[in-house]
Formats: structure tokens, sequence, C-alpha cells
């Protein structure tokens, strides 16, 4: 063996020395030290666990209506998310189970001016649930703004640039969920949309939804007659279009209400929203058998599954995603994604598992993996700003004012200027409807712009933590961390009129509480959540946190699963902002290896 010489010896010691001299005296920041550190794969309670099988929900957060398609090796997923922007996010998988994100469909939603920073009042509405095709090289996203009707947008990659919108059929005659189909063979394409009971007619006496089936031009962009009914259920919506082996087969959600003392949504035993499919070997437009596959079981605590896109596997194998909605105990992250196998019979798919022998599939919780030999992924949470993009986990509440944040006055921070909040008055902020709660909804924060955000995952446990500087806050600002969904929780800083620093919380009807004065400039925010109770601490280290503000209670709501995020606002005037410098998150569930 080959001995080093001493000059060897003398240089790695004064290597040594000068490190560690570096190391105690530069005091590094927590995102300087976790960049060095190599963070390994983990699982959790859901998700891949390492073992070759998966525990659904396999994407547990509020990723809802998801649509699936597949090009090459890679699926691609769209799920809505109604009023805020970027809308309707992009993912991608090799394996249908880990799952990342890769951008967004809609830069911005455009096509509305209530969708605006200025006016903030398009909650609940905006992007609703979508169909992704991929047709002769070009990428279609089909969607319906229940107050502007049917539009599309396309792009040539997946990653975008997507064009501006353009309207297909009016508000007038749709209601939701549309899809798409390119029949290769006759060269006809073609649009399935539930146009409930927008076009019905006396003769029709079935209750419920109206689907209707439109022809469509070949470039995906234009309808070329007044559509036919194909079928009517009550609540028939989510519709997706498969043509296999010569039979074509249509997806649907359907409500089977056994007790009407309660509206479809609600948890009730006796009601479920069941995938049906309808079949049939003549035409797209029928006649078609009708055939229930998929109905709650007793893995999701009798909570219904369905609405999703059919896939297949390099072997051959087919599969199903849907969502779980929100009729729960307490489905305060929202509406999750959940994986299952699909098996033919007599020419049906049963999809998971028929647990009692009576033809339906029920979901499964543990199963083997469809593709295996893939690493473990999931959705970005941590950020330390350092890029000059948001990454796509961020969201804002309604198109933000761009002129008011910024990743590159203060390289490596995310800086939120405030904006003068909008005024209580009709035309700002939520309007009150069936889609929307009114629990605090006249409150300040829901007529706050640029709040920034992203989900929770998962409902066990979870950590965020995140770091401020609030030295540039001006009097009448408030500004720190939101934890929000149907309701708002703060934990944050309000500026007196002679400026000094007050710490506040404040519960979602706006009730506040103050805290103690503040002199410093850092901030360090933590809130912590089991289940659906959470709290919130602060800490001018980094290190040593105290509680403030009382256990609340975290809720789904305006079709919105809790999410973490920063907030910034100013009473009397456009002036102030708060910068972030990190944010980490830890939970339950899986997380890649950086």
């Amino acid at each position: 063996m080959k001995k080093m010489s001493y000059s060897g010896v003398y240089k790695v010691l004064v290597l040594i020395l000068a490190v560690t001299f570096f190391w105690c005296n530069s005091k590094p920041e927590k995102k300087e030290i976790a960049a060095a550190i190599e963070v390994k794969a983990t699982t959790g309670s859901w998700g891949d666990q390492g073992d070759g099988t998966y525990v659904n929900p396999i994407l547990n957060a509020d990723y809802p209506d998801s649509d699936i398609e597949q090009v090459g090796d890679t699926y691609y997923m769209i799920t809505s998310k109604q009023h805020v922007s970027p809308g309707m996010p992009i993912l991608e998988s090799k394996d249908m189970v880990n799952w990342t994100n890769v951008g967004h469909v809609f830069n911005s939603l455009s096509w509305g001016p209530e969708y605006n920073w200025d006016r903030m009042n398009g909650y609940s509405f905006g992007v609703w649930a979508g169909d992704l095709a991929y047709h002769e090289g070009t990428w279609y996203c089909y969607q319906i703004d229940y107050q502007h009707g049917l539009m599309v947008t396309t792009a040539k990659d997946i990653k975008g640039p997507w064009s501006e919108p353009v309207f297909m059929l009016p508000k007038s005659k749709v209601l939701d969920d549309p899809a798409v189909f390119w029949d290769e063979e006759t060269h006809k394409a073609y649009a399935i949309v539930n146009t409930a009971g927008k076009q019905k007619s006396a003769k029709n006496t079935i209750e419920g939804n109206e689907n209707r089936i439109y022809e469509m031009s070949w470039d995906g962009t234009k309808i070329l007659d007044e559509g036919k009914l194909v079928y009517t259920g009550m609540g028939a919506e989510a519709a997706k279009i498969y043509k296999i082996e010569d039979t074509w087969y249509i997806f649907l959600a359907e409500w089977t209400i056994g007790d009407k003392s309660t509206k479809p949504g609600v948890k009730n035993p006796k009601n479920d929203r069941k995938q049906i499919v309808l079949r049939s070997k003549e035409s797209i437009y029928g006649p078609y058998e009708v055939k229930t596959v998929l109905e709650k079981g007793a893995v999701f605590n009798d909570r219904s599954a369905s609405q999703g896109a059919l896939m297949q596997a390099p072997d051959k194998s087919w599969w199903y995603m849907h969502q779980l909605i929100q009729n729960d105990d307490i489905p305060f992250q929202g509406r999750p994604q959940c994986l299952e196998p699909v098996k033919w019979v007599d020419g049906w798919p049963i999809i998971g598992v028929d647990e009692d022998n009576d033809g339906i599939g029920e979901p499964v919780k543990q199963y083997k993996k469809p593709i295996t030999g893939y690493p473990i992924a999931a959705p970005s949470t941590d950020d330390d700003f350092s890029s000059t993009k948001l990454g796509f986990q961020w969201e804002w509440n309604h198109n933000p004012r761009n002129t008011h944040w910024s990743l590159t006055e203060r390289s490596g921070w995310l800086r939120l200027k405030a904006s003068k909040v909008l005024p209580n008055e009709k035309g700002y902020g939520p309007n009150i409807n069936e889609w929307t709660n009114n629990d605090g909804s006249d409150s300040d924060f829901w007529r706050a712009s640029n709040t920034l955000s992203q989900r929770i995952m998962g409902i066990t446990t979870g950590t965020a933590i995140a770091k401020f500087d609030i030295s540039g806050m001006k009097p009448h600002q408030l500004a720190g961390f939101v934890r929000y969904g149907g309701v708002f929780n703060l934990l944050g800083v309000e500026v007196d009129a002679t400026g000094m620093k007050h710490l506040f919380y404040m519960d979602p009807m706006a009730k506040k509480v103050t805290g103690p004065e503040l002199t410093g400039n850092d901030l360090y925010v933590k809130t912590t959540n089991n289940s659906n109770q959470a709290t919130y601490e602060y800490s001018f280290d980094g290190e040593n946190f105290k509680r403030f503000g009382p256990t609340f209670t975290i809720a789904f709501g305006k079709w919105t699963g809790d999410r973490l995020g920063f907030f910034s606002w100013n009473e009397k005037e456009d002036a102030g902002y708060i910068d972030v410098d990190w944010f980490t998150y830890d939970y339950d569930g899986p997380k890649a290896s950086n």
C-alpha cells in the first residue's frame, strides 16, 4: 500500500482545519446547509412503498378531476383547480404511481375579469374538469368555465407555451366536463359534454343531467352540429370516450341516491357517486348498454370513488385513475387520486377488486405497482426561491398583480409587495352560492391580492416552516403565513400607524389576537397539523419556537382543500413588502431524493 508523504498529511490537516474554521464561523443559513446534504427518497403512509407496491391514494392531495394521456412511455395528467392561477396543473409519471409537476395549461385565467387581482370575484369557478388529448403532433386541453362556456387551448409541447383559449360553445348550452375523441377510421372528431338541464325538453322525463355528443372539426377547435343526446342520469358527468376492439365505451360518474335527506357530496351511507360505463358495438351515438363498474367499498370510510381516466401499461394490463370525492367526515385535503387495477369481464372493465362478488369493483388500498424500475418521486414542495421562476407547486389566489411580487429584486428571496385590500362590496371577493361557503367570506383576506400557496399532502400529519424578513413592512400592512381552503387561519405581522410591528393570529371570521411587539427583522413561522387540527408557532432564531394562537380546524371549501402559503396586504394604500427566504414541508408521504 502506498504511504502518504509528510507534506501530503500536512496539506490534508490544513484543509480540514480551514473547512472547520469556515464552518464554525460562517454560520451558514438553513437553505445553504440543506443544499449541501444529500436527501434520500422517503416513503410514507400512502403512495409508492418502495417494495413494489403502492398505497392509495397515490397522489394524496387536492388534485381533483383528473384526465390522463399517454404519449410514448410517459403518462401526463391534468387536474382542475378553480380560481387559482396559473390554472390546470400538469403532472407526469413513468409508472402511474409517482407523479411530478411539470407546468400548467393556463398561465393565467385570462378570459374573465372576475379572475383578476383587482376583482377576485371568481371563487369556485375558473378551471373545472378538463380533457387532455394528443393528436397529430398537437396537445389539446378542453374545459368548461361555468360562467363562460366550452374552450380549448393547444400546444406543440406539453410544457408550453399554450395558446390563448378559443371558445367553442356558450355557457347557455353547457355545464361542465367535456371530453373528445378522434376516430381515425371515419376521420371524424367528437366532443361529449354535460349539458345538464340547459337544453332539456319536456319530452325527456328522465331525472338528471343530459350528456350530448357533438361532431367537432378535425383540428379540434370548432363544433359542427347541434349535438345528439346519448345519456341522462342523476348527476351524470365527467365523461371519457374510448374505442377498444371496435367497441365504443363512455365512462361516466353518476349518483345513486338512496336517501334524499342529504345533498350529493355530503357523507351518507345510502348515497354513492359510482363509476358507470356505456357500451356500444354499433356507433358512438349508441344504442348503449349501461353497467356500474366501480362503487365505494370498505377502505375509504364510505367515501365515493369515481371520475377519472383509463390507462394501459406496457404489459397490456389496464388501470384506472380516479378521485375520492368530498363526501367524507373531514375531507380537508380536497379530492385525492387513487389508482385501480382493471379486469375485463365479458367485455366490461371492472375497476378495482370485486369484494362482494356482485360484479362491481371496489377500490383497493394496497396493490402491486403496474410498472417497476422507476424511483420514488412526488410533486415539489420545499423551496429556497433561488430560481428566477416560481416552482410549479405554487399558485396564486386569482391572477396575481405581477408588479407586486418578485424573485429578482432580492436574489434568493421571494418578495411580496402589499396592495390595498379590495373594497367589501358587490363585484369584489366571493359570491355566496351553492359552491362557495359563506364562513368569513366577507373578510379582508378573500379580497387581498397575491396570496401564494401550495397544496397540503396527506391527511395524517404535516409540518411546514418558513423564514421571513419583515424589515420592508409599512404602516397598515399585514403579512405572514396562511393556511386556507374553505376557511383561513393566519399568523403574521401587523404594522400600526406609528410603524410598530406586532405578531397576530387571525381566525376565519377575521377575529384578531395581538401578540408581542417585534423589533428584529427575522421571523420564522411553523405550522403543524394532526388530521384536521392545526397550530402555529413562531421563532426569532429558527430553533426556539413558541406556540401562538389556538388549535384550529382546517377545512375543505370553495372547492379547495387546505393550502399552505403567504399573504401580504395593506388596509390603507399600496405600501410595504415582506421577503420569504425559504419554505420547507415535511409530511407523511413519499418524497423524492435531491
